[in-house]
């Protein structure tokens, strides 16, 4: 079954793979990018390989997405997912079922911070940031890929998506604030370790030193000096001139009260205030 690892794009889903990657697929808790591989992102083009769809229709891989999924469940193993995917169905069609789900790990952010990582990910202005995070048909795709929408993803609005993965009743969900992971690491990993055991059902205590060594090893520091040496397997190309933007940007320095300014503070706490209010970032 599908353990899903969910959040809208530039949460910090790639920080909480990391950590997992390095303590439930090593040996001594140690990252490195090939651990992180491990966990596929869905959907994905190779997951519609023979299934009868038109690539050049935006939504057509929907109707694939119960059946790929049952698929990639037919050895009855436990698999970590990524997806900014919206838990929400698409012309009668719905992203994921209590067949193929166990639990789900919901990684959220502040919008106030989270925009102007989407902004240099996706080269935008500030207002179009804002309207990319407030509109609720949004979705993503490989744009680099003329005509091809295989790797289509249905995100919504940042509110939407959350709202979608945290009001279902399905399966059983851990929300994890990237704030809170950001200023007490170990605490929450060691929160986030506890959840998966149980509904892994894994008797066995936490590894401490493996605990450490995750943290240890995925700190943003190391991950983004990695991708200065080496590059790194999720970073993307500029639309304008080709070459890879930096896919570990600001991290902890990324602080709202310092980089945005005054006017798009206030439109930000406006248009998010009930779950600004909700998540107690207000």
């Amino acid at each position: 079954m599908i353990f899903w690892i969910a959040s809208y794009p530039k949460s910090g889903n790639t920080w909480i793979r990391a950590l997992i990657s390095a303590y439930y697929y090593s040996q001594d808790g140690l990252f490195t990018e090939q651990l992180i591989k491990k966990i596929g992102q869905f959907p994905e083009k190779v997951h519609f390989n023979d299934f009868d769809y038109n690539q050049e229709i935006v939504t057509d891989t929907t109707k694939f997405w119960i059946k790929a999924q049952d698929r990639i469940n037919q050895d009855k193993k436990i698999k970590f997912k990524k997806t900014h995917n919206c838990l929400s169905s698409i012309n009668g069609h719905q992203f994921t079922n209590k067949k193929n789900t166990i639990a789900c790990i919901y990684v959220v952010r502040d919008p106030r911070n989270l925009i102007t990582s989407l902004k240099n990910h996706y080269e935008l202005d500030y207002e179009e940031a804002l309207k990319f995070m407030t509109n609720e048909k949004k979705y993503i795709f490989d744009y680099h890929k003329q005509n091809d929408y295989s790797d289509f993803q249905f995100i919504s609005s940042w509110e939407k998506n959350f709202l979608s993965w945290k009001n279902q009743n399905d399966f059983p969900i851990k929300i994890i604030k990237y704030e809170d992971l950001l200023s007490n690491t170990y605490f929450t990993f060691e929160n986030l370790i506890k959840f998966i055991n149980k509904i892994l059902k894994i008797n066995e205590g936490i590894n401490i030193d493996k605990l450490k060594n995750s943290i240890n090893s995925t700190s943003f520091k190391k991950l983004k000096k990695y991708e200065k040496n080496f590059g790194f397997s999720e970073a993307i190309n500029s639309k304008i001139n080709k070459k890879t933007i930096p896919f570990f940007y600001l991290g902890p320095d990324n602080d709202w009260k310092k980089i945005l300014n005054k006017d798009y503070q206030d439109k930000l706490n406006t248009t998010f205030n009930k779950s600004l209010k909700f998540f107690s970032y207000i």
